[in-house]
């Protein structure tokens, strides 16, 4: 089988596995809902600033992708079915395959998120093309460092309990442009043209990312 092929195996095997259990979707939408109905009952009948808006919409999506993105590879070390992956499919295919899972899922939990807030908080976007773009980079550089780390710590013991820790500091960098480039989007700021900057930072943060763990994947899958 070609690499494609194998990573498009995974992709499959992922998607299977997730229509039967409907883990990581139930986890992603009961957080995403949580945190929405807490944000709303607490500011009912007031509208945050847009800063606000935009720290509430990462902070939700960041835990949410910590909590419900942690078993990529937790349940597969669980079930015993990383041995099988490891004859039938190369390391990176493995974390391509994952990784295009994950990625599905992170835009999926980023889109509905920043709906319900935009609903709930009734706020205006002024550049909805540039909250789009920020959700999509922010979230393609988050699934690859979700991917990456639950691989990590998939054979510690309470795996999905350490993922948080360890991907909180990484994503700072991804975080203050994101939050930046939400707020700029919802109250107008400069527009595309300020927010040149923040879309390279969050472009290449996912790049580097994604080149990082495609290298560092094989040694992490073989310990």
């Amino acid at each position: 089988m070609s690499f494609v092929s194998r990573s498009w195996a995974v992709l499959r095997k992922e998607v299977r596995v997730e229509w039967r259990q409907r883990v990581a979707v139930s986890a992603l939408g009961m957080f995403a809902l949580a945190t929405v109905m807490t944000v709303y009952f607490a500011l009912v009948g007031r509208r945050p600033e847009p800063a606000v808006q935009a720290a509430l919409l990462w902070v939700s999506m960041l835990f949410a992708a910590s909590v419900g993105l942690g078993r990529t590879f937790v349940g597969e070390v669980e079930t015993g079915t990383d041995l099988l992956l490891r004859l039938v499919a190369t390391p990176g295919a493995v974390y391509t395959g994952k990784l295009l899972f994950t990625l599905a899922l992170t835009l999926g939990l980023g889109a509905v998120t920043a709906g319900a807030f935009l609903v709930v908080l009734g706020a205006p976007v002024a550049h909805p093309g540039l909250l789009a773009a920020t959700v999509a980079l922010g979230g393609t550089g988050l699934a690859g460092t979700t991917t990456l780390l639950a691989a990590l710590v998939a054979r510690a013991r309470g795996g999905a309990g350490l993922l948080p820790l360890l991907l909180f500091p990484l994503l700072v960098p991804l975080l203050l442009s994101a939050v930046r480039l939400t707020r700029a989007s919802l109250d107008g700021g400069a527009g595309w043209s300020g927010a040149t900057d923040g879309l390279v930072t969050l472009a290449s943060f996912a790049v580097v990312v994604v080149a990082a763990a495609t290298l560092l994947f094989e040694y992490v899958w073989g310990e």
